[in-house]
């Protein structure tokens, strides 16, 4: 039986363990030449050190090891796994690595939690329907996607001081409110080990909030992607409508951009994997906005998407068909008024457009 209050004190150790560590590995990472060399992507004016990520996973093993100590058959191949994402991030930092090696990397780690710790979806429930089973040569290879999709996520999102890992309190935490209170299906060690992460981002973050001091760099930002969608796998074995939509909406920011960069690719005949200037981050400091406020509006997005999350274990089913249709039908509106897939398309504002004045039209006969 877990103690409530012993767990609230080892979350407030593991901030402090963070605080303490970070600008350990600052020095660190300046001694290995894990650092961000400014240039024409890049926002950063002055050579700036990465690889803040290895802080946060030093503390929050330490606390679910030693602090905390969660079941090893759990913890274990969770390690093992964040292992082999943190040195690909590692590698990447140091020396910039090709796509297709940091994919096998995630690829491999990924395979070993799903494996090790059993986290295949095995059915979905359709809406008026039974439950449907998958068997394990679909649901594995769905399950490896949503990793890879969710740690690529997030390591994209990562473009201005303090975005990644704000974003990732905020999504964590939700995650962690909702299956304390709302998913029976959610163990309690999940919800430890999620709060536990949340303290050592905390800790992290006074370092890495405009002006950094220190970066995630691709060990943090993979890091982190991958710890945020095994921690939602735990909830989604037996996928129902809810349950799949809920950490897709709490994950509404990095999905969304990813989203929007490959259609942006794909209608601009781009490599997927090219880089540009044209994620969220960069069109909202396009629009005028200073850095700090641009990550502090795309906090305040992020905030309400989780709110939105909240809303769907306790709405009935044709009540949570229609919050997604609502959410649906503003984030497109948002997206386009930003000109997150480019400037000139804007296929719903245009059509709403022509609706308004069609409508001055008949008003003015």
């Amino acid at each position: 039986m877990y103690d409530v209050y012993q767990i609230f004190i080892n979350v407030l150790l593991t901030i402090i363990l963070s605080l303490i560590l970070t600008p350990i590995v600052r020095k660190l990472a300046f001694k290995i030449g894990a650092v961000d060399v400014p240039n024409k992507r890049r926002v950063n004016k002055t050579i700036m050190p990465s690889m803040g990520g290895f802080a946060i996973y030093l503390a929050f093993f330490f606390s679910i090891f030693v602090l905390q100590p969660v079941e090893l058959s759990i913890s274990f191949p969770i390690f093992i796994a964040a292992t082999i994402v943190l040195l690909t991030g590692i590698v990447d930092d140091i020396k910039e690595i090709s796509p297709k090696a940091k994919m096998l990397g995630l690829i491999v780690a990924a395979m070993i939690i799903v494996y090790a710790n059993d986290l295949t979806v095995v059915q979905v429930s359709v809406p008026f329907m039974d439950f449907v089973y998958l068997p394990t040569w679909i649901g594995f290879p769905i399950t490896i996607f949503w990793v890879l999709a969710i740690t690529n996520s997030i390591n994209l999102i990562d473009g201005l001081d303090g975005l990644a890992s704000g974003i990732s309190i905020i999504a964590l935490g939700t995650m962690g409110i909702i299956g304390v209170f709302f998913l029976e299906n959610t163990s309690f060690i999940t919800s430890i080990m999620i709060f536990t992460l949340v303290g050592a981002i905390i800790g992290f973050l006074p370092y890495n909030f405009y002006p950094a001091k220190i970066y995630l760099g691709d060990t943090g930002a993979l890091f982190l992607g991958f710890m945020i969608s095994v921690m939602s796998l735990y909830g989604l074995k037996n996928v129902t409508l809810i349950t799949l939509i809920i950490p897709i909406v709490i994950l509404g920011i990095p999905i969304t951009d990813t989203v929007y960069a490959m259609l942006r690719r794909k209608l601009n005949s781009m490599p997927m994997s090219s880089a540009d200037r044209h994620h969220m981050h960069h069109r909202l400091m396009t629009l005028g906005l200073t850095h700090k406020q641009t990550v502090l509006v795309i906090y305040l997005i992020a905030g309400i998407f989780s709110m939105i999350a909240l809303l769907y274990p306790l709405s009935s089913l044709i009540g949570s068909i229609l919050i997604t249709i609502a959410l649906l039908f503003g984030l497109e509106v948002f997206i386009e008024l930003i000109g997150l897939v480019g400037e000139n398309r804007r296929p719903l504002l245009n059509k709403l457009r022509q609706f308004a004045n069609k409508i001055n039209k008949n008003d003015n006969k």
